[in-house]
């Protein structure tokens, strides 16, 4: 028999808020970024998104690639402080469904995965205030002299993540249809498909429309809506207008 874990994302099905986004806020405050480049950049893009407008992935998309190319050169010895700062107001604002399988799986003894696409800067900070048993990321590539290059390993993408959780399955003898998943995206399912206990914390629209094509994953999917002090928990064939 082998253990039993949960394999979490973070952005979205943990954090309300993107890592990512809180650090390039703070980089901006502490002046290592100028504001100009949220304005001429990617302003436009996140007001569409607010106002329902304009679609999230495309407001990430190009803050991801600002955020990448805009860091080449700055130290890995700064960006320690302000990455421990980010993650402290993250840390603050997370899902309560997401807080409870978390203790959840603690106090069961269970083993808990981090597969984040954020920069593994961030997801250490936030792995280490969970205490998890490991975690994955986007690596963010820095030279001999500590000066980050530009360069990333992505790990946003289903296939990416798929790799990772089939190295930790062998690592620690994992029994997947006694294991959870948690997700709130496409980039999250080969998680959902791989383990028993699967849920997509307030899915993506492409998400949800994935699941419900897939028979298998409809069937095994919980879909998991956390909207002011309610939390709802609804099956994949959940009618949406």
């Amino acid at each position: 028999m082998g253990n039993v874990a949960a394999f979490f994302d973070i952005d979205g099905t943990i954090a309300r808020e993107s890592l990512m986004i809180e650090h390039f806020k703070r980089l901006i405050k502490y002046e290592i970024l100028d504001e100009s480049i949220w304005v001429d950049n990617v302003k436009q893009l996140y007001m569409e998104y607010v106002n329902r407008y304009g679609a999230y992935d495309a407001y990430i998309e190009a803050l991801s690639e600002k955020y990448r190319s805009d860091l080449k050169g700055f130290d890995v010895r700064y960006n320690k402080f302000i990455a421990e700062q980010s993650i402290r107001k993250v840390f603050e604002r997370v899902y309560v469904f997401s807080r409870n399988q978390l203790e959840f799986h603690r106090s069961n003894g269970h083993l808990i995965f981090f597969i984040s696409g954020s920069p593994d800067f961030l997801v250490k900070e936030m792995a280490e205030k969970y205490n998890v048993t490991e975690f994955r990321a986007t690596k963010y590539l820095y030279d001999e002299y500590g000066k980050f290059t530009g360069e990333i390993v992505p790990m946003w993408h289903s296939e990416g993540k798929d790799k990772v959780c089939n190295e930790i399955i062998e690592k620690y003898d994992i029994d997947t249809e006694k294991s959870y998943a948690y997700g709130d995206t496409t980039g999250d399912l080969s998680m959902l498909r791989r383990f028993g206990n699967a849920y997509t914390i307030n899915p993506s629209k492409k998400l949800l429309e994935r699941i419900k094509k897939d028979e298998e994953l409809s069937k095994k999917v919980n879909v998991i809506v956390e909207r002011k002090d309610v939390i709802y928990k609804l099956k994949a064939d959940v009618t949406t207008l």
